[in-house]
């Protein structure tokens, strides 16, 4: 299995959103995803900081269901 890597905020989002999520909102330093799934509502919080620390990313993408092959295919 690959590491997650360090990357800017932006990426992370953009790659986030080829795969079906949508910015709702931003509150200060956090941008707020969601993406429905089936009848489920999945809610991220991504930190605009640069970069997004490694560990901090592989949550995200744990909170997101996704493994990091198939988010770095989404880059």
């Amino acid at each position: 299995m690959t590491k997650a890597p360090s990357l800017a905020y932006v990426e992370i989002i953009k790659a986030l959103q080829r795969d079906g999520w949508t910015v709702v909102r931003q509150r200060g330093s956090h941008i707020r995803l969601q993406k429905r799934l089936g009848d489920e509502l999945l809610k991220l919080t991504i930190p605009a900081h640069r970069p997004v620390r490694r560990s901090t990313l592989s949550h995200i993408l744990k909170q997101a269901r996704l493994e990091v092959d198939d988010f770095l295919e989404l880059l």
